[in-house]
């Protein structure tokens, strides 16, 4: 699958994984075309009329797996997918509405600075202009995690899972990502780390508009969730020759 180029340097793509997402999808994808041209949907075995809403559109290219493969799975694919078509950046965000499409350019604005390869965006940085919170569980797995990640491998991280991310295709086509759930953010900061890469975060707003997130796998009870995060960074880092023996 090829996908237009534009002249716009560098060249950045902006990929969305989708799974069942038919009430927002079309109002996000009005809307991110307002700040960037190239845009791809990865469809993670939508069953409901996603597919059919993706398949009227022409102003993105749509990579569809034939059932649903899971959050990280489709993150992968975008990376790939970024790689195959030649571009320099992918930007990567969700389609939940949690996420906003007008903090693009910021992210097009830390791209041209080119003093980093991960430009992440972090919804505790400056959460200033965020009158929510977080569902109190999520938020502790979140700060438990995002601890261990800096104190292991010597990151300063604010936010450890957040998705809107900027990043370099040909320093993220070096890593190595297998885990294809929600768990991938553990394996992508030891590579990050592994690969000697610069990360640079960068505010954005705090957004929960489903505090009941179905994570799955008996992945909903939160001490479950947060054991096997725990899990997957000591295998992460078992893979890069580290002693997982520092996870406490």
């Amino acid at each position: 699958m090829t996908i237009p180029q534009t002249t716009d340097e560098p060249r950045t793509l902006l990929a969305i994984p989708v799974y069942n997402e038919q009430e927002h999808l079309d109002a996000v994808l009005d809307e991110v075309h307002k700040y960037i041209r190239n845009v791809v949907v990865i469809d993670d075995g939508s069953t409901d009329d996603s597919r059919m809403i993706l398949a009227r559109r022409r102003d993105v290219c749509v990579v569809s797996h034939k059932k649903n493969c899971g959050y990280g799975q489709s993150i992968i694919q975008a990376f790939r997918f970024a790689q195959d078509c030649g571009f320099d950046w992918v930007i990567t965000m969700d389609c939940d509405l949690q996420h906003e499409p007008s903090r693009i350019p910021l992210f097009r604005q830390a791209i041209r600075r080119n003093d980093a390869d991960i430009i992440s965006g972090s919804r505790y940085l400056d959460n200033r202009d965020s009158p929510e919170s977080p569902p109190a569980e999520r938020r502790q797995i979140n700060q438990i995690i995002t601890e261990r990640i800096n104190r292991v491998l010597h990151l300063d991280l604010t936010d450890a899972f957040c998705g809107f991310k900027a990043c370099r295709v040909d320093q993220v086509s070096r890593l190595t990502l297998r885990d294809k759930g929600y768990a991938l953010p553990l394996e992508f900061w030891v590579q990050v780390a592994h690969h000697r890469l610069r990360v640079r975060e960068i505010p954005v707003r705090l957004i929960y508009n489903d505090p009941n997130r179905h994570f799955g796998g008996g992945l909903d009870d939160h001490e479950v969730r947060l054991q096997h995060y725990l899990d997957v960074f000591k295998n992460a880092l078992r893979q890069v020759g580290l002693d997982p023996g520092v996870v406490s």
